[in-house]
Protein backbone atom coordinates (compact mmCIF):
# COMPACT_ATOMS: atom_id res chain seq x y z
CA UNK A 1 0.00 0.00 0.00
CA UNK A 2 1.14 3.47 -0.84
CA UNK A 3 2.51 5.82 1.81
CA UNK A 4 -0.53 7.94 3.47
CA UNK A 5 -0.43 11.97 2.26
CA UNK A 6 0.68 15.29 3.89
CA UNK A 7 -0.65 18.04 1.11
CA UNK A 8 1.19 21.39 1.83
CA UNK A 9 -0.76 24.50 0.29
CA UNK A 10 0.87 28.06 -0.39
CA UNK A 11 0.21 30.40 -3.00
CA UNK A 12 4.04 32.02 -2.11
CA UNK A 13 6.55 29.25 -3.47
CA UNK A 14 9.07 30.30 -0.89
CA UNK A 15 7.87 28.87 2.07
CA UNK A 16 5.80 26.17 0.21
CA UNK A 17 8.93 24.54 -0.40
CA UNK A 18 10.01 25.61 2.95
CA UNK A 19 7.01 23.51 4.40
CA UNK A 20 7.43 20.78 2.02
CA UNK A 21 11.56 20.84 2.40
CA UNK A 22 10.94 20.56 6.65
CA UNK A 23 7.84 17.78 6.28
CA UNK A 24 10.00 15.60 4.08
CA UNK A 25 12.90 15.83 6.08
CA UNK A 26 11.20 14.57 9.18
CA UNK A 27 8.39 12.56 7.77
CA UNK A 28 9.30 11.54 3.98
CA UNK A 29 10.23 7.93 5.16
CA UNK A 30 6.80 7.28 6.42
CA UNK A 31 4.63 9.83 4.55
CA UNK A 32 4.45 11.02 0.65
CA UNK A 33 4.74 15.04 1.24
CA UNK A 34 2.95 16.42 -1.82
CA UNK A 35 2.26 20.09 -2.43
CA UNK A 36 0.15 22.89 -4.55
CA UNK A 37 0.12 26.58 -4.97
CA UNK A 38 -3.66 27.18 -4.62
CA UNK A 39 -6.61 25.65 -3.31
CA UNK A 40 -8.03 24.48 -6.50
CA UNK A 41 -5.22 22.93 -7.28
CA UNK A 42 -5.02 20.85 -4.02
CA UNK A 43 -8.69 20.09 -4.23
CA UNK A 44 -8.14 18.57 -6.96
CA UNK A 45 -4.97 16.75 -6.53
CA UNK A 46 -7.01 15.60 -3.27
CA UNK A 47 -9.91 14.34 -5.91
CA UNK A 48 -7.57 12.10 -7.75
CA UNK A 49 -6.39 10.64 -4.55
CA UNK A 50 -9.74 9.69 -3.45
CA UNK A 51 -10.66 7.91 -6.63
CA UNK A 52 -7.30 6.21 -6.62
CA UNK A 53 -7.90 5.41 -2.61
CA UNK A 54 -5.29 6.59 -1.37
CA UNK A 55 -5.05 8.01 2.52
CA UNK A 56 -4.19 11.59 3.30
CA UNK A 57 -2.98 11.83 6.81
CA UNK A 58 -2.48 15.53 6.86
CA UNK A 59 -3.33 18.78 5.68
CA UNK A 60 -1.09 21.78 5.91
CA UNK A 61 -2.88 25.61 3.93
CA UNK A 62 -1.74 28.54 4.14
CA UNK A 63 -5.14 31.16 5.25
CA UNK A 64 -3.75 34.17 2.83
CA UNK A 65 -4.32 32.43 -0.72
CA UNK A 66 -6.32 34.40 -3.28
CA UNK A 67 -9.35 33.43 -4.76
CA UNK A 68 -9.63 30.65 -1.95
CA UNK A 69 -8.57 30.74 1.49
CA UNK A 70 -7.08 28.27 3.72
CA UNK A 71 -10.07 27.71 5.40
CA UNK A 72 -12.40 28.03 2.33
CA UNK A 73 -10.12 25.15 1.05
CA UNK A 74 -9.97 23.17 4.52
CA UNK A 75 -13.77 22.97 4.48
CA UNK A 76 -13.92 22.00 0.92
CA UNK A 77 -11.51 19.30 1.44
CA UNK A 78 -13.78 17.89 4.53
CA UNK A 79 -16.01 16.47 1.84
CA UNK A 80 -13.42 14.34 0.41
CA UNK A 81 -11.22 13.53 3.52
CA UNK A 82 -12.81 14.24 6.38
CA UNK A 83 -10.72 12.03 8.92
CA UNK A 84 -7.42 14.41 7.38
CA UNK A 85 -5.58 16.15 10.16
CA UNK A 86 -6.51 20.33 9.52
CA UNK A 87 -3.70 23.11 10.55
CA UNK A 88 -3.72 26.51 9.40
CA UNK A 89 -0.55 28.97 8.60
CA UNK A 90 -1.45 32.40 10.21
CA UNK A 91 0.26 35.61 10.39
CA UNK A 92 -0.26 37.26 13.70
CA UNK A 93 -3.23 39.02 12.09
CA UNK A 94 -4.65 36.20 10.94
CA UNK A 95 -5.55 34.66 14.81
CA UNK A 96 -9.39 36.27 14.88
CA UNK A 97 -9.39 33.74 11.71
CA UNK A 98 -7.83 30.80 12.87
CA UNK A 99 -9.89 30.54 16.36
CA UNK A 100 -13.25 30.92 14.13
CA UNK A 101 -11.72 28.14 11.77
CA UNK A 102 -11.90 25.49 14.84
CA UNK A 103 -15.48 25.41 14.98
CA UNK A 104 -15.97 26.18 10.98
CA UNK A 105 -13.50 23.45 9.62
CA UNK A 106 -12.69 21.32 12.87
CA UNK A 107 -9.13 22.97 12.72
CA UNK A 108 -6.39 20.56 14.79
CA UNK A 109 -4.61 23.41 15.10
CA UNK A 110 -2.75 26.96 13.96
CA UNK A 111 0.43 27.60 13.18
CA UNK A 112 2.46 30.93 13.22
CA UNK A 113 4.74 32.12 10.29
CA UNK A 114 7.67 31.78 10.68
CA UNK A 115 7.86 28.62 12.30
CA UNK A 116 11.40 27.98 12.64
CA UNK A 117 13.03 26.27 14.44
CA UNK A 118 10.95 23.38 13.31
CA UNK A 119 12.18 21.12 15.55
CA UNK A 120 10.58 23.60 18.26
CA UNK A 121 7.44 24.41 16.42
CA UNK A 122 6.52 22.18 13.82
CA UNK A 123 7.64 18.93 14.48
CA UNK A 124 6.02 18.12 18.27
CA UNK A 125 2.79 19.39 16.47
CA UNK A 126 2.55 17.52 13.31
CA UNK A 127 4.18 14.63 15.32
CA UNK A 128 0.76 14.66 17.74
CA UNK A 129 -1.50 15.28 14.71
CA UNK A 130 -0.29 12.20 13.09
CA UNK A 131 0.09 9.81 15.93
CA UNK A 132 -4.31 10.73 16.42
CA UNK A 133 -3.99 9.81 12.76
CA UNK A 134 -2.48 6.70 12.75
CA UNK A 135 -4.77 5.20 15.94
CA UNK A 136 -8.08 6.73 14.74
CA UNK A 137 -8.07 6.24 10.84
CA UNK A 138 -9.04 2.80 9.09
CA UNK A 139 -6.30 2.88 6.76
CA UNK A 140 -8.32 3.31 2.86
CA UNK A 141 -8.72 0.31 0.81
CA UNK A 142 -5.87 -0.11 -1.96
CA UNK A 143 -6.86 -1.18 -5.11
CA UNK A 144 -9.62 -1.60 -7.17
CA UNK A 145 -13.05 -0.43 -6.22
CA UNK A 146 -16.25 -1.39 -7.77
CA UNK A 147 -19.59 0.64 -7.14
CA UNK A 148 -22.79 -1.29 -8.03
CA UNK A 149 -26.11 -2.29 -6.61
CA UNK A 150 -26.19 -6.08 -4.71
CA UNK A 151 -29.49 -6.94 -7.16
CA UNK A 152 -27.85 -5.63 -10.60
CA UNK A 153 -27.25 -8.97 -12.93
CA UNK A 154 -24.67 -6.64 -14.40
CA UNK A 155 -22.47 -5.55 -11.12
CA UNK A 156 -22.67 -9.50 -10.10
CA UNK A 157 -21.00 -10.52 -13.61
CA UNK A 158 -18.21 -7.99 -12.82
CA UNK A 159 -18.04 -9.24 -9.57
CA UNK A 160 -17.35 -12.60 -10.75
CA UNK A 161 -14.77 -11.82 -13.21
CA UNK A 162 -13.14 -10.43 -10.74
CA UNK A 163 -13.55 -13.08 -8.03
CA UNK A 164 -12.90 -15.91 -10.79
CA UNK A 165 -9.62 -14.21 -11.71
CA UNK A 166 -8.83 -13.57 -8.11
CA UNK A 167 -8.37 -9.99 -8.69
CA UNK A 168 -8.65 -8.09 -5.28
CA UNK A 169 -11.25 -5.70 -5.16
CA UNK A 170 -13.48 -3.45 -2.50
CA UNK A 171 -16.97 -4.00 -3.19
CA UNK A 172 -19.24 -0.44 -2.61
CA UNK A 173 -22.86 -1.36 -2.33
CA UNK A 174 -24.61 1.91 -4.00
CA UNK A 175 -27.93 1.71 -1.28
CA UNK A 176 -25.91 1.00 1.98
CA UNK A 177 -22.17 2.85 2.07
CA UNK A 178 -22.41 6.38 2.15
CA UNK A 179 -19.05 6.44 0.01
CA UNK A 180 -20.88 5.65 -2.63
CA UNK A 181 -21.95 8.87 -3.64
CA UNK A 182 -19.15 10.26 -3.48
CA UNK A 183 -17.10 7.92 -5.89
CA UNK A 184 -19.46 8.50 -8.12
CA UNK A 185 -19.52 12.53 -8.15
CA UNK A 186 -15.54 12.15 -8.48
CA UNK A 187 -16.07 10.12 -11.27
CA UNK A 188 -18.54 12.02 -12.71
CA UNK A 189 -21.47 9.75 -13.26
CA UNK A 190 -24.79 10.02 -11.74
CA UNK A 191 -24.81 6.60 -10.79
CA UNK A 192 -27.55 5.68 -13.38
CA UNK A 193 -25.16 3.42 -15.68
CA UNK A 194 -23.65 0.75 -12.87
CA UNK A 195 -21.30 -0.99 -12.41
CA UNK A 196 -18.75 1.38 -12.06
CA UNK A 197 -15.31 0.20 -11.68
CA UNK A 198 -12.30 2.53 -10.41
CA UNK A 199 -8.92 1.13 -11.04
CA UNK A 200 -6.18 1.97 -8.57
CA UNK A 201 -5.01 4.79 -10.94
CA UNK A 202 -8.56 6.73 -10.47
CA UNK A 203 -9.49 5.52 -13.78
CA UNK A 204 -12.98 4.92 -13.75
CA UNK A 205 -14.91 2.61 -16.04
CA UNK A 206 -18.93 2.96 -16.24
CA UNK A 207 -21.21 0.21 -16.84
CA UNK A 208 -17.87 -1.76 -19.03
CA UNK A 209 -18.41 -4.96 -20.84
CA UNK A 210 -16.04 -7.80 -18.91
CA UNK A 211 -13.94 -7.11 -22.15
CA UNK A 212 -13.47 -3.75 -21.38
CA UNK A 213 -12.35 -4.65 -17.90
CA UNK A 214 -9.97 -7.63 -18.68
CA UNK A 215 -7.92 -5.27 -21.53
CA UNK A 216 -7.98 -2.43 -18.29
CA UNK A 217 -6.52 -5.16 -16.71
CA UNK A 218 -3.58 -5.81 -18.43
CA UNK A 219 -5.35 -9.39 -19.52
CA UNK A 220 -4.67 -9.95 -23.31
CA UNK A 221 -7.44 -9.75 -25.79
CA UNK A 222 -6.16 -9.87 -29.29
CA UNK A 223 -3.62 -13.01 -30.29
CA UNK A 224 0.15 -11.97 -31.53
CA UNK A 225 0.95 -13.87 -33.89
CA UNK A 226 -1.09 -15.05 -36.89
CA UNK A 227 -0.21 -18.89 -36.59
CA UNK A 228 0.26 -21.22 -33.58
CA UNK A 229 1.48 -24.98 -33.23
CA UNK A 230 -1.17 -25.56 -30.89
CA UNK A 231 -4.61 -23.28 -30.39
CA UNK A 232 -6.90 -24.67 -27.54
CA UNK A 233 -10.32 -23.49 -27.30
CA UNK A 234 -11.45 -23.18 -23.63
CA UNK A 235 -9.71 -22.36 -19.90
CA UNK A 236 -11.42 -25.06 -18.04
CA UNK A 237 -9.11 -27.83 -16.45
CA UNK A 238 -8.45 -30.00 -19.91
CA UNK A 239 -7.59 -26.48 -21.89
CA UNK A 240 -5.01 -25.63 -18.97
CA UNK A 241 -3.86 -29.31 -19.10
CA UNK A 242 -3.48 -28.86 -22.53
CA UNK A 243 -1.46 -25.56 -22.33
CA UNK A 244 0.50 -26.73 -19.52
CA UNK A 245 1.57 -29.84 -21.61
CA UNK A 246 1.67 -28.10 -24.94
CA UNK A 247 3.80 -24.99 -24.04
CA UNK A 248 6.15 -26.89 -22.05
CA UNK A 249 6.82 -28.88 -24.52
CA UNK A 250 7.88 -26.49 -27.02
CA UNK A 251 4.49 -26.54 -29.02
CA UNK A 252 3.70 -22.02 -29.76
CA UNK A 253 0.13 -21.90 -27.76
CA UNK A 254 -2.55 -20.01 -27.58
CA UNK A 255 -5.59 -20.50 -25.63
CA UNK A 256 -8.39 -18.90 -26.04
CA UNK A 257 -11.28 -18.31 -23.26
CA UNK A 258 -14.49 -16.70 -23.75
CA UNK A 259 -15.15 -15.51 -19.96
CA UNK A 260 -12.51 -16.64 -17.40
CA UNK A 261 -10.28 -19.23 -17.16
CA UNK A 262 -10.81 -22.24 -15.15
CA UNK A 263 -14.18 -23.22 -16.15
CA UNK A 264 -16.67 -24.22 -13.90
CA UNK A 265 -14.40 -26.00 -11.75
CA UNK A 266 -13.05 -22.42 -11.19
CA UNK A 267 -16.68 -21.96 -9.66
CA UNK A 268 -16.18 -24.21 -6.78
CA UNK A 269 -15.62 -23.09 -3.14
CA UNK A 270 -13.85 -26.29 -2.07
CA UNK A 271 -12.51 -29.20 -3.85
CA UNK A 272 -11.31 -31.96 -1.71
CA UNK A 273 -10.72 -35.20 -3.65
CA UNK A 274 -7.93 -33.27 -6.05
CA UNK A 275 -4.88 -35.08 -5.84
CA UNK A 276 -2.45 -33.73 -4.23
CA UNK A 277 -4.35 -31.46 -1.76
CA UNK A 278 -5.14 -33.62 0.91
CA UNK A 279 -6.48 -30.61 2.96
CA UNK A 280 -7.89 -29.63 -0.26
CA UNK A 281 -8.37 -26.46 -2.34
CA UNK A 282 -10.78 -23.76 -4.00
CA UNK A 283 -11.23 -24.44 -7.24
CA UNK A 284 -10.79 -20.50 -8.27
CA UNK A 285 -6.95 -20.97 -6.47
CA UNK A 286 -6.58 -24.42 -8.12
CA UNK A 287 -7.15 -23.27 -11.26
CA UNK A 288 -5.39 -20.08 -10.79
CA UNK A 289 -2.33 -21.99 -10.39
CA UNK A 290 -3.02 -24.15 -13.29
CA UNK A 291 -3.15 -20.42 -15.26
CA UNK A 292 0.45 -19.18 -13.82
CA UNK A 293 2.09 -22.64 -14.62
CA UNK A 294 0.88 -22.14 -18.36
CA UNK A 295 1.85 -18.79 -18.97
CA UNK A 296 5.46 -19.40 -17.11
CA UNK A 297 5.96 -22.51 -19.76
CA UNK A 298 4.82 -19.51 -22.62
CA UNK A 299 1.14 -20.16 -23.38
CA UNK A 300 -0.48 -17.31 -25.01
CA UNK A 301 -4.12 -16.72 -23.37
CA UNK A 302 -6.55 -14.85 -24.66
CA UNK A 303 -9.65 -13.37 -21.91
CA UNK A 304 -13.06 -12.83 -23.02
CA UNK A 305 -12.17 -13.68 -26.45
CA UNK A 306 -15.17 -16.80 -27.99
CA UNK A 307 -14.53 -18.45 -30.98
CA UNK A 308 -17.07 -18.74 -33.57
CA UNK A 309 -16.32 -21.42 -36.42
CA UNK A 310 -13.22 -23.10 -37.82
CA UNK A 311 -11.96 -23.47 -41.52
CA UNK A 312 -10.30 -26.29 -43.07
CA UNK A 313 -7.35 -25.29 -44.76
CA UNK A 314 -5.54 -28.79 -44.97
CA UNK A 315 -3.48 -29.78 -43.35
CA UNK A 316 -4.04 -26.27 -40.91
CA UNK A 317 -6.78 -25.49 -39.14
CA UNK A 318 -8.52 -21.33 -38.94
CA UNK A 319 -9.71 -20.39 -35.38
CA UNK A 320 -12.51 -17.73 -35.91
CA UNK A 321 -12.59 -15.26 -32.91
CA UNK A 322 -15.58 -12.95 -32.11
CA UNK A 323 -13.84 -9.85 -33.00
CA UNK A 324 -13.67 -10.93 -36.58
CA UNK A 325 -9.60 -11.91 -36.19
CA UNK A 326 -8.69 -15.51 -37.08
CA UNK A 327 -5.92 -17.40 -36.19
CA UNK A 328 -3.98 -20.40 -38.42
CA UNK A 329 -3.07 -23.60 -35.87
CA UNK A 330 -1.65 -26.88 -37.14
CA UNK A 331 -3.33 -28.50 -34.44
CA UNK A 332 -6.61 -27.69 -32.23
CA UNK A 333 -7.72 -29.13 -29.08
CA UNK A 334 -11.82 -27.86 -28.24
CA UNK A 335 -12.18 -28.46 -24.08
CA UNK A 336 -14.93 -25.97 -24.33
CA UNK A 337 -16.66 -27.53 -21.46
CA UNK A 338 -20.52 -27.08 -20.86
CA UNK A 339 -22.25 -24.84 -19.00
CA UNK A 340 -25.27 -25.49 -16.62
CA UNK A 341 -28.58 -25.85 -18.34
CA UNK A 342 -31.28 -23.21 -18.14
CA UNK A 343 -33.96 -23.99 -15.64
CA UNK A 344 -37.62 -24.14 -16.53
CA UNK A 345 -39.72 -22.03 -14.47
CA UNK A 346 -41.89 -18.96 -14.59
CA UNK A 347 -40.59 -15.85 -13.89
CA UNK A 348 -36.61 -16.81 -13.52
CA UNK A 349 -35.07 -15.33 -16.42
CA UNK A 350 -35.99 -11.99 -14.78
CA UNK A 351 -33.67 -12.92 -11.71
CA UNK A 352 -30.79 -14.13 -12.67
CA UNK A 353 -28.03 -12.62 -10.94
CA UNK A 354 -30.36 -10.62 -8.39
CA UNK A 355 -30.74 -14.06 -6.50
CA UNK A 356 -30.94 -16.31 -8.62
CA UNK A 357 -27.64 -17.81 -9.97
CA UNK A 358 -26.49 -20.09 -12.37
CA UNK A 359 -23.02 -22.35 -10.52
CA UNK A 360 -21.64 -21.30 -7.30
CA UNK A 361 -21.60 -17.90 -7.24
CA UNK A 362 -19.02 -17.92 -4.41
CA UNK A 363 -19.04 -13.62 -4.36
CA UNK A 364 -22.18 -14.12 -2.67
CA UNK A 365 -22.16 -16.00 -0.01
CA UNK A 366 -21.62 -13.61 2.82
CA UNK A 367 -24.58 -11.50 1.08
CA UNK A 368 -27.05 -14.17 2.64
CA UNK A 369 -25.61 -14.40 6.25
CA UNK A 370 -29.13 -15.84 8.06
CA UNK A 371 -31.11 -16.03 5.19
CA UNK A 372 -33.04 -19.32 3.74
CA UNK A 373 -31.18 -20.64 0.44
CA UNK A 374 -32.24 -22.93 -1.88
CA UNK A 375 -29.47 -25.34 -3.98
CA UNK A 376 -31.04 -27.21 -7.27
CA UNK A 377 -29.19 -30.23 -8.50
CA UNK A 378 -27.40 -33.59 -6.68
CA UNK A 379 -23.92 -33.34 -8.23
CA UNK A 380 -20.42 -32.63 -6.80
CA UNK A 381 -20.76 -28.98 -7.61
CA UNK A 382 -24.13 -28.40 -5.99
CA UNK A 383 -22.87 -30.28 -2.63
CA UNK A 384 -19.60 -28.09 -2.45
CA UNK A 385 -22.14 -24.82 -2.93
CA UNK A 386 -24.41 -25.86 0.06
CA UNK A 387 -21.03 -27.15 1.92
CA UNK A 388 -19.46 -23.16 1.44
CA UNK A 389 -23.27 -21.78 1.64
CA UNK A 390 -24.39 -23.39 5.10
CA UNK A 391 -21.20 -21.16 6.42
CA UNK A 392 -23.33 -18.08 5.87
CA UNK A 393 -26.90 -18.68 5.52
CA UNK A 394 -29.35 -20.19 7.93
CA UNK A 395 -30.37 -23.12 6.41
CA UNK A 396 -29.45 -24.43 3.26
CA UNK A 397 -32.23 -26.46 1.31
CA UNK A 398 -30.75 -28.93 -1.50
CA UNK A 399 -33.52 -29.41 -4.11
CA UNK A 400 -33.35 -32.75 -6.80
CA UNK A 401 -35.66 -34.30 -8.54
CA UNK A 402 -34.27 -38.38 -7.01
CA UNK A 403 -34.92 -39.92 -3.91
CA UNK A 404 -31.21 -39.51 -2.55
CA UNK A 405 -28.62 -38.05 -3.36
CA UNK A 406 -25.87 -41.00 -3.20
CA UNK A 407 -27.08 -41.21 -6.76
CA UNK A 408 -25.37 -38.50 -8.11
CA UNK A 409 -22.67 -36.94 -5.33
CA UNK A 410 -19.40 -38.48 -4.06
CA UNK A 411 -19.76 -40.11 -0.94
CA UNK A 412 -17.48 -37.95 0.87
CA UNK A 413 -19.69 -35.08 -0.05
CA UNK A 414 -22.89 -37.05 1.03
CA UNK A 415 -21.04 -37.56 4.54
CA UNK A 416 -20.35 -34.16 5.11
CA UNK A 417 -23.72 -33.01 3.76
CA UNK A 418 -25.55 -35.16 6.29
CA UNK A 419 -23.62 -34.33 9.55
CA UNK A 420 -24.51 -30.44 8.69
CA UNK A 421 -27.20 -29.13 10.71
CA UNK A 422 -28.61 -26.34 8.73
CA UNK A 423 -28.15 -28.41 5.45
CA UNK A 424 -31.55 -30.36 4.20
CA UNK A 425 -32.16 -32.09 1.18
CA UNK A 426 -35.62 -31.84 -0.29
CA UNK A 427 -36.06 -35.01 -2.26
CA UNK A 428 -38.63 -35.97 -5.75
CA UNK A 429 -39.36 -31.88 -5.38
CA UNK A 430 -38.70 -29.18 -8.50
CA UNK A 431 -39.05 -25.74 -8.95
CA UNK A 432 -41.91 -24.70 -10.90
CA UNK A 433 -41.52 -20.85 -10.57
CA UNK A 434 -39.93 -17.92 -8.72
CA UNK A 435 -41.07 -14.65 -7.74
CA UNK A 436 -40.19 -11.09 -6.66
CA UNK A 437 -40.01 -7.68 -7.13
CA UNK A 438 -36.29 -6.26 -7.79
CA UNK A 439 -35.29 -9.59 -5.71
CA UNK A 440 -35.89 -12.99 -5.62
CA UNK A 441 -38.35 -13.13 -2.55
CA UNK A 442 -40.00 -16.53 -2.98
CA UNK A 443 -39.72 -20.22 -4.75
CA UNK A 444 -42.62 -22.46 -5.50
CA UNK A 445 -42.11 -26.21 -4.98
CA UNK A 446 -43.44 -29.11 -7.05
CA UNK A 447 -43.57 -32.13 -5.88
CA UNK A 448 -42.85 -34.38 -9.17
CA UNK A 449 -45.02 -37.53 -7.95
CA UNK A 450 -47.96 -35.74 -6.44
CA UNK A 451 -47.92 -32.15 -7.87
CA UNK A 452 -48.57 -30.63 -4.80
CA UNK A 453 -47.30 -27.38 -4.89
CA UNK A 454 -45.98 -24.94 -2.56
CA UNK A 455 -44.52 -21.34 -2.11
CA UNK A 456 -41.73 -20.87 0.53
CA UNK A 457 -39.63 -17.72 1.19
CA UNK A 458 -36.30 -17.98 -0.30
CA UNK A 459 -33.05 -15.32 -0.06
CA UNK A 460 -30.77 -16.93 -3.06
CA UNK A 461 -31.29 -19.75 -5.55
CA UNK A 462 -28.44 -21.25 -6.81
CA UNK A 463 -28.53 -23.97 -10.13
CA UNK A 464 -26.72 -27.13 -11.45
CA UNK A 465 -28.95 -28.84 -12.89
CA UNK A 466 -26.63 -31.16 -15.43
CA UNK A 467 -24.58 -29.44 -18.68
CA UNK A 468 -25.23 -28.63 -22.69
CA UNK A 469 -22.09 -28.84 -24.36
CA UNK A 470 -20.87 -25.61 -26.18
CA UNK A 471 -20.18 -27.04 -29.65
CA UNK A 472 -22.85 -24.52 -31.99
CA UNK A 473 -19.70 -23.39 -33.49
CA UNK A 474 -18.27 -26.62 -34.70
CA UNK A 475 -21.93 -27.75 -36.17
CA UNK A 476 -21.32 -29.42 -40.08
CA UNK A 477 -17.10 -29.24 -38.87
CA UNK A 478 -17.13 -32.30 -36.57
CA UNK A 479 -19.51 -35.30 -35.65
CA UNK A 480 -21.45 -34.68 -32.41
CA UNK A 481 -23.93 -36.98 -30.68
CA UNK A 482 -27.43 -36.24 -30.59
CA UNK A 483 -26.85 -34.23 -26.89
CA UNK A 484 -23.79 -32.26 -28.59
CA UNK A 485 -21.04 -33.50 -27.22
CA UNK A 486 -17.98 -34.37 -29.88
CA UNK A 487 -17.24 -37.67 -30.79
CA UNK A 488 -14.05 -38.82 -30.40
CA UNK A 489 -11.08 -41.37 -31.88
CA UNK A 490 -13.74 -45.21 -31.68
CA UNK A 491 -17.05 -43.48 -32.34
CA UNK A 492 -16.40 -41.74 -35.46
CA UNK A 493 -15.56 -45.03 -37.30
CA UNK A 494 -18.74 -46.40 -38.73
CA UNK A 495 -18.23 -49.71 -39.26
CA UNK A 496 -14.71 -50.16 -39.25
CA UNK A 497 -14.18 -47.18 -41.94
CA UNK A 498 -12.55 -43.67 -41.35
CA UNK A 499 -15.10 -40.82 -41.66
CA UNK A 500 -15.87 -39.86 -45.06
CA UNK A 501 -13.36 -36.87 -45.20
CA UNK A 502 -10.45 -38.46 -43.14
CA UNK A 503 -7.38 -37.76 -45.04
CA UNK A 504 -5.05 -38.79 -43.11
CA UNK A 505 -3.17 -42.56 -43.86
CA UNK A 506 -4.06 -43.47 -40.00
CA UNK A 507 -7.10 -43.84 -38.03
CA UNK A 508 -8.03 -41.34 -35.30
CA UNK A 509 -6.18 -41.16 -32.40
CA UNK A 510 -8.75 -42.10 -28.61
CA UNK A 511 -9.13 -38.10 -28.50
CA UNK A 512 -9.49 -37.27 -32.51
CA UNK A 513 -12.41 -35.86 -33.68
CA UNK A 514 -13.80 -36.80 -37.29
CA UNK A 515 -10.98 -34.49 -38.60
CA UNK A 516 -7.28 -34.85 -38.55
CA UNK A 517 -5.78 -32.59 -36.23
CA UNK A 518 -9.00 -31.36 -34.30
CA UNK A 519 -8.84 -33.06 -30.88
CA UNK A 520 -11.21 -32.68 -27.72
CA UNK A 521 -10.47 -32.94 -24.17
CA UNK A 522 -12.71 -32.56 -20.98
CA UNK A 523 -16.72 -32.07 -20.69
CA UNK A 524 -17.37 -31.69 -24.55
CA UNK A 525 -16.49 -34.80 -25.61
CA UNK A 526 -19.06 -37.71 -25.53
CA UNK A 527 -18.77 -39.43 -22.69
CA UNK A 528 -16.06 -38.22 -21.14
CA UNK A 529 -15.82 -38.68 -16.92
CA UNK A 530 -16.92 -35.46 -15.60
CA UNK A 531 -14.15 -34.64 -12.92
CA UNK A 532 -11.74 -32.08 -12.40
CA UNK A 533 -8.69 -34.62 -12.74
CA UNK A 534 -10.19 -36.72 -15.78
CA UNK A 535 -10.16 -33.51 -17.50
CA UNK A 536 -6.61 -32.38 -16.83
CA UNK A 537 -5.41 -35.58 -17.86
CA UNK A 538 -7.42 -35.97 -20.91
CA UNK A 539 -5.59 -32.09 -21.71
CA UNK A 540 -2.35 -33.33 -21.28
CA UNK A 541 -3.16 -37.09 -23.16
CA UNK A 542 -4.29 -34.53 -26.43
CA UNK A 543 -0.56 -33.16 -26.13
CA UNK A 544 1.13 -36.47 -26.71
CA UNK A 545 -1.28 -37.52 -29.58
CA UNK A 546 -0.63 -34.10 -31.06
CA UNK A 547 2.70 -35.09 -31.12
CA UNK A 548 2.98 -37.90 -32.96
CA UNK A 549 0.25 -36.01 -35.42
CA UNK A 550 2.20 -33.42 -36.51
CA UNK A 551 5.65 -35.66 -36.86
CA UNK A 552 3.27 -37.07 -39.71
CA UNK A 553 2.52 -33.74 -41.91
Amino acid sequence: MDKPVILAVDDEPAVLSAVARDLRRQYGNDYRILRADSGAAALDALQQLKLKGDDVALLIADQRMPVMSGVDFLHSAMELYPDAKRVLLTAYADTDAAIKAINEVQLDHYLMKPWDPPEERLYPTVDELLDDWQTSVTRSYEGIQLIGHRWSAASYEVKDFLSRNLVPYHWIDIEADPEAEALLQLAETDGKALPVVIFEDGTPLVAPGIGEVAERLGRRTHASLPTYDLVIVGGGPAGLGAAVYGASEGLATLLVEREVTGGQAGTSSFIENYLGFHRGISGGELMRRARDQAERFGTEILISQGVTGIELRDPYRVVKLSDGTEVICKALVIASGVQYRKLEADGIDRLVGAGVYYGGATTEGKNFTGEDVFIVGGGNSAGQAAMYLSGYARSVTILIRGEELGATMSQYLVDRIEEAPNIHVQPTVQVAAVDGKDRLESVTLENIKTGDRETVPAGALFIFIGAMPRTDWVEGVVQRDRYGFILTGPEVMLNGRRPRDWWSERDPFWLESSVPGIFVAGDVRSKSIKRVASAVGEGAMAVSLIHQHLAAL
